[in-house]
C-alpha cells in the first residue's frame, strides 16, 4: 500500500493551484505574477530578535495598517498573505462535505483550492466571455438562492484576471441576500491600483462583509507575504481560534512596519503614478496588432489580451527572456495572456518582442 492511498482520495484528485512562480523561473524580464517591477525597501540586517517568538497579532503594526485602511484595530487580522486569510474562512466557516462556496471563475484560483482542501463543494458562477468577463451579477445571486448551502462568497475587486471591479450597488445587494446565509468575502488585492474606494468602510454596518487586504502588490512587498483580514471582531475572534499561534515572522513585521513609514508611503505614490504612466505606455504598445484579437485594460497592474496562437507567442516571448502568464489549463483563458505593468524598459523590451514576434513569416 503507498503512502498516498492514505490520504484523503479528494485531495488526490485535486487540480493543484499554479502560481507564475510555479511555472515560470524567477529570472529574465517578468510581466507574469503582477509583482511591482522594483521594491520600494533596500534595507537589511534585521536579525535582531530571532531568539525570540513574534508577537501572534504585532500590535503596532495593527495600528498602522488600521490607520492605513480607517478601521477600528479589532477589524483587523494579520496573515501570511492573502492566501491564509482565504483558507482561514473557508476552515472556519464551511464544514467537510456540507456547505460550500461560491466563486466566479475566471477569478483568483486559491479560492477552489482552500474549499478543496477543506473538502466543501464548488458552486460556480462564469463571468460573461461575450462581455469581456463580466460578472454576471443576477446568476450569482440567483445561486445563492438556490443553494442554501453556500456559506461564503468570494469575489475580486479588481478581479484577477480580468480587472474589472464589483459595484457598491451590487455588493450592497448580494450583503442583504446573504444575511443569514453566507460571507461576502471582497478580495482588494488590487484596488490601490484602481479608481475606486475600498468596501473596507461597509464593515462596520454589514456584519457578514469580510475585505481582504495585502502588502504584496501596490506596495511592491510580495516577498514579505503579509496580508489582513477585515472584517466584524466576531469573525475575527473566530479566524484566531485556528491560527497558526505565530503567523508572521520576526523580520517581515520589522519590514511590513518600516513599509508604512511616510517616507515609504511617499514611495509608494510615486510608484502608484509611474505605474499608471506605464500603463498607457503598455496600452499603447499593445495598440494596432493584429494578432491581439480582444484586450480587457481593466483597473488593476496587468492587462489581460485575446490572442492568435497564445502558446507559442508565450513561448517566443519567453524565449527572449521576457515572462508572460498563461493560462493553458483553463479553456476559458486559453486564449488569453496576462501582461503585469514593468517598467518603462521592460515596456520596451516586449514592444521589440512583439515587433519580431509580427514580423515573423
Amino acid at each position: 500500500m503507498s503512502i498516498e492511498s492514505l490520504a484523503r482520495p479528494d485531495i488526490l484528485a485535486m487540480k493543484p493551484y499554479s502560481s507564475a512562480r510555479k511555472e515560470a523561473p524567477a529570472s529574465g524580464i517578468l510581466l507574469n505574477a503582477n509583482e511591482a517591477p522594483a521594491p520600494l525597501l533596500d534595507e537589511v540586517g534585521l536579525a535582531v530578535g530571532l531568539n525570540r517568538y513574534p508577537d501572534p497579532q504585532p500590535a503596532e503594526l495593527i495600528r498602522r495598517l488600521a490607520v492605513l485602511y480607517g478601521v477600528p484595530h479589532d477589524h483587523l487580522l494579520a496573515t501570511r498573505g492573502s492566501d491564509e486569510g482565504i483558507d482561514l474562512l473557508t476552515r472556519v466557516f464551511c464544514r467537510a462535505g456540507r456547505d460550500a462556496i461560491l466563486h466566479c471563475p475566471p477569478t483568483f484560483g486559491m479560492y477552489r483550492i482552500a474549499a478543496q482542501a477543506q473538502g466543501a463543494g464548488i458552486v460556480s458562477v462564469a463571468r460573461e466571455p461575450g462581455r469581456g468577463f463580466a460578472l454576471d451579477e443576477t446568476a450569482v445571486l440567483a445561486a445563492l438562492a438556490e443553494h442554501p448551502s453556500i456559506r461564503i462568497v468570494f469575489l475580486t475587486s479588481p478581479n484577477n484576471p480580468t480587472g474589472d471591479l464589483v459595484s457598491v450597488e451590487f455588493l450592497r445587494r448580494l450583503l442583504d441576500a446573504a444575511r443569514g446565509q453566507a460571507l461576502v468575502v471582497l478580495d482588494e488585492a488590487y484596488i490601490e491600483f484602481s479608481s475606486a474606494e475600498s468596501a473596507a468602510a461597509l464593515v462596520a454596518s454589514h456584519e457578514n462583509l469580510v475585505v481582504l487586504r495585502t502588502l504584496s502588490k501596490a506596495w511592491a512587498s510580495a516577498g514579505l507575504r503579509c496580508g489582513l483580514v477585515i472584517a466584524n471582531p466576531t469573525v475575527i475572534a473566530l479566524l484566531q481560534r485556528v491560527i497558526a499561534p505565530y503567523p508572521l515572522p520576526g523580520p517581515v513585521i520589522a519590514l511590513a512596519l518600516r513599509v508604512v513609514e511616510p517616507d515609504i508611503m511617499e514611495r509608494q505614490r510615486q510608484l502608484l503614478a509611474t505605474l499608471r504612466d506605464n500603463k498607457h505606455a503598455l496600452l499603447r504598445a499593445l495598440e494596432g496588432r493584429e494578432f491581439i484579437l480582444e484586450r480587457l485594460p481593466g483597473e488593476a497592474n496587468f492587462v489581460l489580451i485575446r490572442v492568435e496562437r497564445a502558446t507559442e507567442l508565450l513561448g517566443f516571448c519567453a524565449a527572449k527572456g521576457i515572462v508572460l502568464r498563461g493560462f493553458a489549463g483553463d479553456p476559458a483563458l486559453r486564449d488569453w495572456l496576462r501582461i503585469t505593468v514593468g517598467s518603462g524598459d521592460e515596456i520596451s523590451a516586449l514592444s521589440a518582442a512583439l515587433d519580431a514576434w509580427e514580423a515573423l513569416p
